[in-house]
């Protein structure tokens, strides 16, 4: 895909690959976004990956015919049109305004879940954004990626709910991690990954990992360990919350 650009009167030209963002556009939308949510619609992951609004070391990249097919799709919709500049093109509506705030991140929480209900989601991902409020994607079974900006108490407050719950079982109450995984009613591998970028490229740089896991009404978490990072290992809460802990990794 060459370079895209949101519709608009852009500000100064953007770097390779990256979308032109129109001026005013994301210090407006984050104003709409400090009164409430502001949803973005819902797109497949060959529509995202075709515009650039995911980063890409999420995802294996769906095939060329595929693409090719989420490209017409787009542009039947007018949310994906041919721009004036050579084979720039425009991401138009609500996906232009995903793209711009995609390209303005640099870290990203990924939480898959086992144990879900139909019509919940089995991952989200939470790309924090400076102005502390984040951009959401919420992907259900059949792969429908359900994109929207969120205030980050609004957020968090979403994320512990869908997230196992339960008292916190004491380090080392059940030692057999193979176990309590695999009977959990439900669990959870939260990665947090810090990246950097290069045009619309992502590159993974350091990322922390934390598993949840709910057996028997109690809640347990793991880590990965120092000395084997295959290897999970109960860790130690010190008083804080499953809330606290990932604010921390966010930080």
């Amino acid at each position: 895909m060459s370079d895209t650009a949101a519709a608009g009167s852009a500000s100064p030209a953007p770097g390779p690959g990256q979308a032109a963002v129109p001026e005013g556009l994301v210090s407006a939308v984050v104003e709409l976004v400090n009164t409430g949510p502001v949803l973005l619609g819902a797109y497949t992951l060959a529509e995202l990956t075709a515009v650039d609004a995911i980063v890409d070391f999420l995802e294996a990249r769906p095939s060329d015919e595929v693409l090719a097919e989420a490209v017409r799709s787009l542009s039947a919709r007018q949310l994906l049109v041919t721009g004036s500049a050579g084979q720039q093109v425009q991401v138009r509506g609500d996906l232009g305004i995903a793209v711009a705030f995609q390209q303005r991140a640099r870290m990203v929480l990924d939480a898959r879940a086992t144990g879900t209900a139909p019509g919940e989601p089995w991952r989200t991902l939470l790309i924090p954004q400076p102005e502390d409020i984040f951009l959401v994607v919420r992907i259900d079974a059949l792969g429908v990626h359900e994109l929207g900006l969120f205030p980050s108490d609004k957020t968090f407050d979403d994320l512990i709910d869908w997230l196992p719950k339960g008292d916190l079982a004491e380090a080392g109450a059940h030692e057999d991690t193979t176990a309590v995984l695999s009977s959990s009613s439900r669990a959870a591998l939260v990665t947090v990954t810090k990246y950097t970028a290069e045009g619309s490229a992502e590159t993974a740089a350091s990322s922390s990992d934390l598993v949840l896991a709910r057996h028997e009404d109690q809640l347990h978490v793991y880590g990965r360990s120092p000395d084997n990072p295959a290897t999970l290992i109960p860790r130690q809460m010190d008083g804080k919350t499953v809330r606290d802990t990932l604010t921390d990794l966010l930080s």
